[in-house]
């Protein structure tokens, strides 16, 4: 079982909701993130694609950091974006364009 990447925000966390940490990191991450059916590349799309649809804007930053970690380009987030514009709706979707935007900024090196 690969471990969990490690991360502030659960950091944050840790000692309000251990057990819910505890299971992100050894179920969600060491279980389901690793299993074969599905590339983390494909996994990292589906996510970030959720995370949009729901506006769930605190969680993409670091989704869209680790997508692109996992292989999903620039150009293929941008796309995600814009498709999901039109079922996920307007606001959401400059929601996520203005946190890709920044994470863009940050990784100028990624694809």
């Amino acid at each position: 079982m690969a471990k969990a990447p490690s991360s502030a925000s659960r950091d944050r966390v840790r000692e309000t909701v251990p057990k819910m940490i505890e299971l992100t990191e050894n179920v969600l991450f060491g279980d389901v993130w690793e299993r074969k059916e599905l590339s983390k590349r494909d996994r990292s799309l589906i996510v970030c694609a959720t995370l949009i649809s729901t506006y769930r804007p605190e969680q993409l930053r670091g989704h869209l950091e680790r997508a692109l970690i996992n292989g999903v380009t620039k150009s293929e987030i941008s796309e995600m974006i814009t498709h999901l514009a039109f079922y996920a709706g307007w606001p959401a979707a400059m929601t996520a364009a203005n946190i890709a935007r920044e994470i863009f900024e940050a990784n100028p090196d990624a694809k």
